[in-house]
């Protein structure tokens, strides 16, 4: 196993903070299979860094303010990218995870050179604590929300990382919801988000040593989530929809062919057809031998933040052939199933109205964009 590190230029890192008791035994463990460990003291008040110096073979960065995990890791990674390792496992110090699964990343490495592997592990043992179990779950749901990608244990400090591939990406944070911004910050770059099984021990309540701040830094996390959920929106989905335009899958099919799939898709997106706006839409798709991907992305505009602008406008549009009998709908009113029930006619009506509306502007939109960007000639 030892030449096998040195093969894929890769490193253990060790974040640790006040860990002399435990330290030792990680360092002794992760040793039996590389010598290629660097340790980080973040500011312990005990006899951390000592422990770490005890062993020749050891890189220690120290500073002498506790700054928080996610620092530790940055400072870690710009100084293993410096020692030259194209790649890092990251493990906690407080004995929680084994030394064991290391080949088990490595095998995985060896497969998946341009993915961040989470090391999942079994959440689901009785010994695990309720807020950690809470907390996982929690963080994999906005994972999903914000990339797209199904990960089962985005809270597992026990992971491998592409330093070259992280090496440009300016992280914000420096606590524990680093991990979080790693992961969502990675997948956004297009870094593969990978994972592998690995053992956990909790030990007993009252023998548990955590740093862990249950209210401020689960309420950093919160905050951090609202953030990126809120550029999932304003900006990723749309960059990737704009991407998706032009991506070499689809250059096959004409400008006009794209701009039709984009209106079908916004247009079958908007409809009074919930529930059978995707089926729908993939459906003639097929029969106008449409892009199937450019329709079914398009047709996501219903997303749930759009939701509540589609209605409102679904009721402006509607009141046009409503005339004197139209309701007025104020946006700042709570738009609610029973408002739409009460006053159907003009939802439909208007629904229809915005639906072919905008299918109209977004495929004249794309038609003119499509024309504008010169494409790249796809090499065989």
């Amino acid at each position: 196993m030892y030449h096998e590190f040195d093969e894929l230029h890769t490193c253990v890192i060790i974040p640790a903070y006040n860990s002399a008791t435990t330290l030792a035994g990680v360092i002794a463990d992760v040793s039996a299979y590389t010598n290629h460990i660097i340790v980080v003291d973040d500011g312990s008040a005990d006899r951390t860094a000592e422990v770490a110096r005890s062993f020749s073979f050891v890189k220690l960065i120290s500073y002498p303010d506790n700054a928080g995990k996610g620092w530790a890791l940055r400072k870690a990674f710009s100084y293993a990218i410096e020692q030259g390792y194209a790649y890092a496992i990251t493990i906690d110090s407080d004995g929680q995870h084994f030394a064991k699964d290391l080949p088990a990343f490595i095998t995985r490495l060896r497969s998946v050179r341009d993915a961040i592997i989470v090391g999942a592990r079994n959440m689901d043992q009785d010994s695990v604590p309720g807020k950690s179990s809470f907390g996982y779950k929690f963080s994999n749901f906005w994972f999903k929300v914000e990339t797209g990608i199904d990960c089962p244990d985005t809270q597992s400090g026990y992971r491998l990382y592409p330093l070259l591939l992280l090496k440009d990406i300016p992280f914000v944070t420096r606590k524990y919801e680093f991990e979080i911004e790693v992961l969502v910050r990675g997948a956004w770059k297009g870094i593969k988000v990978d994972s592998i099984p690995v053992s956990v021990y909790y030990p007993p309540k009252e023998q548990r040593i955590s740093h862990f701040r249950p209210l401020t830094d689960f309420t950093r996390i919160s905050i951090l989530n609202t953030v990126l959920v809120i550029i999932t929106f304003l900006y990723i989905k749309p960059r990737d929809y704009f991407r998706s335009l032009f991506d070499k899958t689809i250059v096959g099919d004409s400008d006009l062919i794209k701009a039709f799939s984009i209106a079908l898709g916004v247009t079958m997106g908007i409809l009074p057809i919930w529930g059978f706006q995707l089926l729908a839409a993939v459906a003639l798709a097929v029969l106008f031998r449409l892009n199937k991907a450019l329709v079914i992305i398009a047709s996501n505009i219903s997303i749930p933040p759009m939701i509540p602008l589609i209605i409102y406008g679904s009721y402006k549009m509607g009141a046009i052939w409503m005339g004197a009998h139209s309701v007025k709908l104020d946006f700042s009113r709570n738009i609610s199933l029973e408002l739409i029930r009460s006053n159907l006619k003009q939802y439909i009506l208007g629904s229809i109205t915005l639906a072919i509306v905008a299918g109209c502007i977004f495929g004249l939109l794309a038609f003119g964009l499509l024309k504008l960007v010169k494409k790249r000639p796809v090499l065989a």
